[in-house]
């Protein structure tokens, strides 16, 4: 296949991959501060979140001060079937996922909790987020230290308790396993395709979100590559 062709089909799967039916639009959630603060001392850290499309879970975190990476991919499978084609076949155990790297001393983990179940994903949704339906669209935490973990444990209960949510708290914390980056056309894609309808419909309302709900984490500029 000559390289165009092969870049037509990737655009294709691209396309295709998180549907966009007229669903009603995703609600914003004023998710509680957390009680317990995460004390993780100095240097980068790295954390995966998963919560539906990674192309809007990317997109996000893409625009928080203080994210320095952030990477579309795949979590909770093997490596023989970590490819776009198999796990959106929802048969893989994968979850489509981000990984992103941050400096804890401008935001922490905690933080980013807030953020994430605010803006990006709601946590009463099983295996599904706005449009997309799947075990590959599960919402998870993947804590990558102790320090992580308690705190994401202590959230999901304190939100579980919150009542923000009036139906129950479904997102899990899994066990790290392998993360898989995922095809290049997947990375940076809102930046990349800013007129992409499912981008418009799904994913830059919850930039807007965050610019209105968290003004002093929000980052004008879309961080590429970890630049």
């Amino acid at each position: 296949m000559r390289k165009s062709a092969m870049a037509l089909a990737a655009l294709s799967l691209a396309v295709t991959g998180c549907a966009s039916p007229a669903f009603a639009a995703e609600e914003v959630f004023d998710a509680p501060a957390a009680k317990r603060i995460a004390k993780e001392g100095t240097g980068l850290k790295t954390a995966i979140f998963a919560g539906g499309c990674f192309w809007g879970v990317e997109g996000v975190f893409s625009h928080v001060k203080g994210v320095k990476s952030a990477v579309a991919g795949y979590h909770g499978g093997a490596a023989g079937n970590a490819s776009y084609s198999k796990i959106i076949t929802g048969t893989t155990n994968h979850a489509e996922a981000v990984k992103i790297t941050y400096d804890p001393y401008v935001v922490r983990y905690d933080e980013l909790l807030r953020i994430f179940f605010s803006v990006v994903a709601d946590p009463t949704l099983k295996n599904r987020q706005g449009p997309d339906v799947g075990a590959h669209y599960r919402s998870a935490l993947v804590p990558l230290n102790a320090e992580q973990k308690a705190v994401a444990t202590a959230y999901l209960k304190q939100m579980g308790q919150s009542g923000v949510w009036n139906k129950p708290i479904v997102t899990k914390i899994e066990a790290h396993r392998k993360f898989y980056p995922a095809e290049t056309y997947h990375q940076d894609f809102m930046a990349k395709n800013p007129r992409h309808g499912y981008i418009m419909r799904w994913d830059k309302p919850k930039v807007s979100a965050l610019k209105a709900k968290f003004p002093r984490d929000y980052r004008s500029s879309f961080l590429r590559d970890g630049a």
